[in-house]
């Protein structure tokens, strides 16, 4: 009993930590090279940060754009222009046309790589020409890029390989070989049997996934409500949600009690805690290793707009579909069906 206390003293600590919500980006004016809090965004899926700050944004199928906010707060349009299609490889990259990108991944060398889902592909926007190309080693032709295009992509902590989740398996593409390996699901529907090699048991929709710096990967299931994590020993097991059951409980307590509803995306914090976008709640929602809890860091679990400028535990969201990290500590937030990217504020 003061074993649990003791927990749950820990998680509401943790909660207690943020500060306030902020609005970086989404605005009424339909045009950029203007402050992004006053730009108009369109449906923001992914985000990611580089190494000096800017902030990267991609529009899901509204917007079809690839966008940064630099540390300025100025909101740039770098790639897409804004058309449903196919097109544009080796040419000029706001020229190009998108597909429903959902996620993104930043590369050290300061290129943009973009899930393009639905054309089952990942696009890279080369910074320094302004032009975009296909990478190489993952094509999926459509129709079948609707359940098993890139949906996440996330690069490993050393940055050599990209890991891509597409609705059936989790895979990691070697950047330097293009060579393509199953890391997990076995393509098949199903949940996993807790030790189970990850590579041949089956996932319920692997919507993200990404990998902390101990070798962990974790993966989060969109229709099966769930977290799992592959140690680095190969095998899977639940951490979050072992029912499977679709839901809103259990923050505060154990995470493997604790019940998600369709969740969209996930990263990893500098604790190596997991932050989860758990969209149809309309929340955020923290998992820590190191104490098996879940914890609310936010949303109210009601869909809407207000509360912002106020605790975090108070601004309701809309489906948020991405979530990332600042080096300083602070917590963004893809607002996704109310189209603004929001910060809360250590």
């Amino acid at each position: 009993m003061v074993t649990r206390l003791f927990l749950l003293a820990l998680a509401l600590a943790a909660g207690a930590r943020a500060g306030r919500v902020e609005l970086v980006a989404g605005g009424s004016e339909d045009r950029t090279g203007i402050p992004a809090v006053q730009a108009a965004l369109r449906e923001p899926f992914g985000v990611e940060f580089d190494a000096v700050g800017n902030l990267y944004l991609a529009e899901m199928v509204s917007g079809n754009r690839l966008l940064r906010i630099d540390p300025r707060g100025i909101l740039t349009h770098l790639s897409g222009d804004g058309t449903v299609g196919d097109a544009g490889d080796g040419g000029p990259a706001l020229a190009a046309r998108f597909n429903g990108p959902h996620n993104l991944a930043v590369l050290p060398d300061g290129d943009v790589l973009l899930g393009d889902t639905w054309n089952g592909r990942v696009r890279r926007f080369h910074a320094g020409s302004g032009t975009v190309s296909s990478l190489p080693g993952f094509n999926v032709p459509p129709p079948a890029a609707r359940t098993n295009g890139p949906y996440c992509i996330t690069l490993t902590p050393d940055a050599r390989e990209l890991v891509i989740a597409d609705l059936r398996r989790v895979q990691v593409l070697n950047l330097a070989t293009s060579r393509l390996r199953v890391v997990a699901g076995n393509g098949k529907k199903g949940v996993p049997a807790d030790g189970a090699m990850a590579a041949d048991a089956p996932l319920v929709d692997p919507r993200a996934a990404a990998y902390d710096r101990r070798g962990n990967l974790y993966i989060l299931e969109r229709n099966g409500h769930a977290l799992r994590v592959v140690g680095p020993d190969g095998r899977i097991r639940t951490v979050v949600n072992a029912t499977g059951a679709k839901g809103a409980t259990g923050d505060g307590g154990p995470a493997l009690a604790a019940t998600l509803n369709g969740p969209k995306h996930l990263c990893i914090d500098r604790d190596d805690a997991v932050l989860i976008a758990d969209a149809e709640n309309h929340l955020v929602r923290r998992y820590s290793p190191s104490t098996g809890l879940i914890t609310r860091v936010a949303g109210t679990g009601k869909k809407g707009a207000a509360g912002v400028g106020g605790p975090p535990e108070e601004c309701e969201l809309n489906r948020p579909h991405g979530v990332t990290v600042h080096r300083d500590g602070a917590l963004y937030i893809t607002d996704s069906y109310n189209h603004r990217v929001l910060r809360i504020v250590p």
